[in-house]
């Protein structure tokens, strides 16, 4: 199975093919703007790296939130209009799945991970996975001072915690010290090669639309009458 990863939700833009159980080719640029002119061009070179084209892949699977609201309707748009013109599936992968799926096997073995992403407010979005990577609760929207009591509440005292993800730096100060903590090495940005593999392991047929956690910082048009 060839599939095609996009990813635009936060600050970065890649492209990525999966194929038969491994990744064969990989783009990205660092951009916390203007992913809409850059995400096709680079999807197609990453199909040309590979020798396909848009005919010769299976599926897509895109990342689709939490995160930026102008980011993730460019990744999705480009995966639903792939996937009408050469009649795919399309696979929606969280922000939160695809940043704790991307970290190294050996800096998370035997700890839970938080994963955090930026929200571009003061609250970071936040998901707790257990260290199997199976969430343990329901996604969350927090000011950092309410961070602790809300882990405490989920996790048993002293529990191995890795944070990660592009939000974690606003929970360090009331974090700091908590016993067997660590932070996350890269820079905690989902990968369209992690976006790929997870939309190889999963069903077809689930809608993919974006997952916001609080209404988008933006007025659409109205229409005209």
């Amino acid at each position: 199975m060839k599939v095609l990863g996009l990813d635009t939700a936060t600050s970065g833009c890649s492209a990525a093919l999966w194929d038969d159980g491994a990744l064969t080719v990989r783009r990205s640029a660092p951009m916390a703007r203007g992913q809409a002119e850059v995400l096709v061009p680079l999807a197609q070179a990453v199909l040309a790296d590979a020798g396909i084209g848009f005919s010769g892949i299976d599926r897509i699977a895109v990342t689709v939130g939490p995160g930026a609201f102008t980011g993730l309707r460019i990744a999705l748009a480009a995966a639903r209009g792939i996937a009408v013109a050469q009649d795919l599936p399309v696979i929606g992968v969280t922000t939160f799945d695809a940043v704790a799926h991307g970290l190294p096997e050996a800096e998370r073995a035997g700890r839970a991970v938080l994963v955090t992403v930026d929200s571009r407010r003061t609250e970071p979005f936040l998901q707790l996975f257990d260290a199997a990577l199976a969430p343990l609760g329901e996604p969350a929207m927090l000011e950092p001072a309410a961070v602790p009591a809300w882990l405490d509440a989920r996790l048993p005292s002293g529990a191995p915690l890795l944070i990660a993800g592009d939000g974690a730096g606003p929970l360090r100060p009331v974090l700091d010290g908590r016993p067997d903590l660590s932070w996350a090495t890269g820079d905690g940005v989902p990968d369209a090669a992690v976006v790929a593999a997870l939309g190889a392991a999963r069903p077809a047929g689930l809608p993919a639309e974006p997952f916001y956690l609080r209404p988008p910082d933006v007025t659409l048009p109205k229409p005209r009458s």
